[in-house]
């Protein structure tokens, strides 16, 4: 059997990535900022119809791209139930050509994680499971509102590797309040000897308006010591690095090979499209992203159809947020892409390649950006390294310092 390559879509030759937002949890975790609600599974069902009637708009209106990635995420996406995610993916594939190595990823809490739900998501084509750990210690968990122990997380991972899925992540979380150097040493070589392919590991934000910024600002709960993060970040360097991980971006770390492909396009400023209540798309020089609100979504979904939103010049945008899925949109001028384009390329640890650049704009980093990388390279917070514009060792945990120089 022989499978047809399509023709090179005359916008999109290098295809797209399609991120699907999952609004619901069943209880929101205390540090999450996230467009996410418990409490409203009555919404689960249309919310599905509401997402498969956009899924088929924007196929039409895109003209049936290529998705070289699919990410289900949240909220909590293995909280649907298996039906109601089937349906999902029958309505991508009805319109959008998959790449050969489409890289499908599902987030998941682990007390969802059974053998059961293991069989339907390898059974619909997802190839990559992401897990939401955050801790390995109980005590962490509590904290952070999580519905699982550190032994059901652990089995979570067991089953995943048994059932059969050979690309694994686990996020984790430092910079915790309460939590010591020796727990979260304790907890990364836990989640080191199950062996993920790979890993992300993120300090805490203490973001506004969320309970536990809230406990914070309270006293209920310490200030977490920003020296302190900073050696959790060291240590985990350090010992991803002497288990064998790549550390190719600030935050994220693979066995060779195992990079997230969907994520890659984030940080190589690819076109991707958003669909759900609050998701985010970049796409032919435009940025857009549909309304927040999952009720207001499902009531708009009834009249979705591609050819409403043609225009003479292309997508009737003001339609499109007046009656279809947007809650804004904005186009994304040059200046701005290119410093998203640095920003963005710098969160890769193998840096910046100045040549991609200019191919994509017409002109090389220093001749846009002179005086703030000479600057920063003064400073020891950037360095040319291998051709490539790179953060030093020194900034990488520091990062946000050199990205503001940028988007000033």
């Amino acid at each position: 059997m022989t499978t047809s390559v399509p023709p090179e879509h005359p916008r999109f030759p290098n295809g797209i990535s399609l991120y699907v937002h999952v609004p619901f949890c069943l209880s929101k975790c205390p540090y999450c900022d996230f467009n996410t609600y418990q409490g409203i599974e009555e919404m689960k069902a249309p919310y599905v119809d509401a997402l498969v009637r956009e899924v088929r708009l924007w196929g039409g209106l895109l003209d049936h791209p290529r998705l070289n990635t699919i990410f289900f995420g949240g909220g909590t996406p293995s909280y649907m139930a298996a039906g109601q995610v089937e349906a999902i993916m029958d309505a991508v594939r009805a319109s959008f050509p998959l790449g050969v190595d489409a890289e499908v990823t599902l987030e998941s809490n682990p007390g969802d994680v059974t053998s059961a739900f293991l069989e339907s998501m390898l059974s619909l084509g997802m190839n990559r499971l992401s897990i939401g750990v955050q801790a390995l210690d109980d005590s962490l968990l509590q904290m952070l509102g999580r519905r699982h122990t550190a032994d059901q997380a652990r089995e979570a991972l067991q089953l995943s590797r048994s059932a059969g899925c050979s690309n694994i992540n686990v996020d984790l979380m430092y910079g915790l309040p309460n939590q010591t150097l020796d727990q979260w040493e304790r907890s990364l070589g836990s989640a080191l000897d199950l062996a993920p392919e790979h890993l992300s590991l993120y300090c805490l934000t203490l973001e506004e308006g969320t309970p536990l910024k809230r406990w914070v600002d309270e006293g209920s709960l310490p200030t977490p010591d920003p020296d302190l993060c900073a050696d959790m970040y060291g240590h985990a360097r350090s010992a991803m690095k002497g288990a064998g991980y790549v550390h190719y971006e600030i935050s994220n770390w693979a066995v060779p090979g195992r990079h997230s492909v969907h994520n890659m396009a984030y940080w190589e400023n690819g076109p991707y499209l958003g669909v759900g209540p609050g998701a985010h798309s970049s796409l032919d020089g435009r940025r857009f992203w549909d309304v927040t609100s999952p009720r207001q979504y499902i009531q708009r979904s009834r009249q979705w159809e591609p050819e409403a939103y043609l225009s003479v010049g292309g997508m009737a945008w003001e339609l499109l947020s007046e009656q279809g899925p947007l809650g804004g949109s904005e186009t994304i001028d040059n200046r701005t892409e290119m410093a998203e384009t640095m920003v963005l390329g710098l969160r890769l640890l193998e840096g910046l390649d100045p040549e991609g650049f200019r191919k994509r704009f017409g002109r090389l980093p220093v001749e846009v950006y002179g005086d703030q990388v000479a600057q920063l390279v003064r400073d020891g917070l950037l360095e040319e390294d291998g051709g490539k514009l790179k953060l030093t060792e020194a900034s990488l945990f520091l990062s946000n310092q050199v990205f503001m120089r940028f988007l000033d």
